[in-house]
């Protein structure tokens, strides 16, 4: 049996077996996560929100330890968090792509005033 992960804002998707994690499903679907732990719940940063927890496993005691109550809202350690049915995961922006992003606008912005 597989299951369906749709990672967006990229809009791609992958089927996995459950128990798969987020982060080897995105890696799988060629999905970047940013992540300095290489999958240890170490570094935190690869929190992605989840709109249908119904498609994973409970939180482990260690990823409800470092993410308190932001589980209750749907953000989830990628590295912990494991697919158990059909899933839709949102990757946040990789915040130098986003800084980058925003200057260019900034710059438009002022180009189409001249």
């Amino acid at each position: 049996m597989q299951y369906e992960v749709t990672f967006e804002p990229e809009h791609r998707k992958i089927q996995v077996r459950p128990g798969t994690s987020i982060l080897d499903a995105a890696r799988r679907a060629k999905v970047a996560i940013r992540t300095r732990c290489d999958g240890r719940a170490s570094c935190l940063m690869c929190k992605v929100e989840v709109l249908n927890q119904e498609g994973l496993m409970p939180p482990t005691m260690q990823e409800k330890m470092k993410l308190g109550s932001l589980v209750e809202r749907g953000i989830r350690l990628a590295c912990q968090a494991r697919v158990s049915g059909e899933m839709t995961v949102t990757v946040p922006e990789d915040p130098l792509k986003a800084a980058i992003r925003k200057q260019l606008a900034r710059q438009k912005q002022e180009d189409d005033w001249l």
